[in-house]
């Protein structure tokens, strides 16, 4: 093992950890706790029951128990999609939000900030790392809106160019399931 795959390594079990400490604190498991920070990501593509299975890589069953234990906790909320009959979207309550406070997201964020690199070099030299992962293990992307290539800017709005649909500014630094790597003229794809 490089020095390298072992750093990654060890922050990967670092994570779960910090993951199961502030699950444990609120009384959740590490699931719960990972569902929860996946749907604050996650944009009005990614808000249903089989996105959180397919991002969490988790069966369909443990995501409906999941989603039935934060629903009786308060956590979560379904709400009906209007256009589309049976598909439920999930959203956090004010609750849900409170258990994601000062977690371990924030404590990760402080401890970058302190380091001194550089924000967004660093964050695109992970995400490379990321997209090359997920390509070779045949994992789907789950990429910020901004950065796929059906995302689409003119005249000052902002659409999907898969669904033709506009987009808010938040909708596009979330997470969205139908995120496409960009490719370059060459056919290549680029790692943003």
């Amino acid at each position: 093992m490089t020095p390298t795959v072992f750093v990654f390594e060890r922050l990967a079990a670092l994570i779960h950890q910090l993951v199961r400490d502030d699950a444990a604190h609120h009384g959740l498991l590490p699931v719960h706790r990972q569902v929860l920070g996946y749907l604050a990501q996650a944009n009005r593509y990614s808000d249903l029951p089989i996105a959180v299975a397919d991002y969490l890589g988790i069966t369909r069953g443990t995501v409906s128990q999941t989603l039935a234990v934060l629903e009786r906790k308060g956590l979560i909320v379904r709400k009906a999609d209007e256009r589309h009959g049976k598909r439920v979207h999930l959203r956090l309550s004010a609750a849900g939000e409170a258990v994601l406070q000062a977690g371990w997201p924030c404590r990760l964020e402080q401890v970058l900030a302190a380091s001194g690199v550089d924000p967004q070099t660093f964050e695109k030299e992970l995400r490379g790392v990321l997209n090359a992962l997920q390509r070779l293990n045949g994992n789907q992307a789950f990429g910020q809106c901004r950065y796929c290539a059906h995302f689409l800017a003119a005249d000052g709005e902002q659409h999907c160019g898969l669904t033709g649909e506009t987009l808010a500014t938040e909708q596009t630094i979330k997470i969205c399931r139908e995120w496409t790597a960009p490719q370059t003229a060459a056919g290549i794809t680029v790692d943003t």
